[in-house]
């Protein structure tokens, strides 16, 4: 190659991407202090694996470092399978946007209350994850809506819950209509809160913005596939991937291959050898065409 070739492999992935975090320089001091729940830190981790937690600047790469990133990866969902395509080319990695939802209604005696004399926050918590559901899916695109987590409180059998607090997240490659959705859910929150008597408030915990993949490496993979045969699809990824890291200092491609009924993180996982063996050629086939057309 014109290009040194270098291979990593990031720990971490599922654990905030703290590997290409790292790389990029965005894992600090305060970071590596952080306290797990079996009380040891993300230091005291990484050098239970191996690692040396006082050299990880040295890892550190800036802008311009790099000519281009590739990374293959399974697809983790079940389109590829479904409709028979070899390959899929990522368009992006999707923005991940979550909060925290606190209800507030009345907790009081659920024996004695009467149904219509109610603040029920659980209630209002059940509405509002219908309401979710509505909106996203009425809105035409790949966008998704999730409540994942819920607890109740005081969370007695024979207590109107008073309190609620739940986790809502969007994701999809394009940001606007994330924050248009999210305008649509607290309007339709405020509603639902008026109708029975409590009241919602938002609470921002987590952001990863999108992180598009660049035109040049998605036309190289599509080519490398045509070239091999294979059939392609053009999609965003839903997952979040080292790649939306890289994307922040060098032009970055993902490429995809079928992942068995769409299952993932679990232990029935499988992508077939001939898919696994179709990715990698075309990883290598677009890895030497970038290599020849980037400066």
């Amino acid at each position: 190659t014109r290009h040194p070739l270098e291979m990593v492999i990031f720990q971490n992935e599922e654990g905030g991407v703290a590997g290409s975090r790292a790389m990029i320089g965005e894992v600090k001091e305060k970071d590596l202090a952080l306290t797990s729940r079996s009380g040891k830190t993300i230091g005291d981790g990484i050098t239970f694996i191996g690692g040396n937690a006082k050299r990880i600047a040295e890892a550190r790469r800036n802008p311009g470092d790099i000519a281009a990133y590739l990374e293959l990866h399974i697809e983790q969902g079940g389109i590829l399978e479904e409709t028979k395509t070899d390959i899929g080319i990522v368009q992006g990695i999707v923005g991940l946007f979550w909060w925290d939802v606190t209800i507030e209604g009345f907790a009081n005696h659920a024996g004695t209350t009467p149904m219509n004399r109610r603040h029920d926050a659980m209630l209002a918590a059940a509405r509002f994850t219908i309401m979710v559901n509505r909106v996203v899916t009425s809105t035409p695109g790949r966008q998704v809506g999730t409540v994942g987590r819920i607890s109740a409180l005081p969370g007695a059998p024979n207590v109107i819950p008073g309190k609620v607090v739940l986790s809502l997240e969007l994701r999809d490659l394009d940001e606007a209509k994330v924050h248009a959705l999210f305008d649509e859910i607290t309007a339709e929150a405020k509603k639902i809160g008026k109708e029975n008597g409590t009241t919602f408030s938002f609470a921002p915990t987590n952001v990863n913005h999108p992180a598009p993949t660049d035109p040049r490496m998605r036309a190289a993979i599509e080519k490398s596939a045509r070239e091999l045969g294979l059939t392609t699809r053009a999609m965003p990824s839903g997952a979040g991937h080292d790649a939306q890291e890289m994307a922040r200092i060098g032009p970055a491609g993902m490429i995809f291959v079928p992942s068995a009924k769409g299952i993932s993180h679990a232990p029935t996982e499988f992508s077939r050898p001939a898919d696994i063996e179709n990715g990698a050629n075309v990883l290598l086939q677009a890895l030497l065409r970038i290599d020849g057309e980037l400066a």
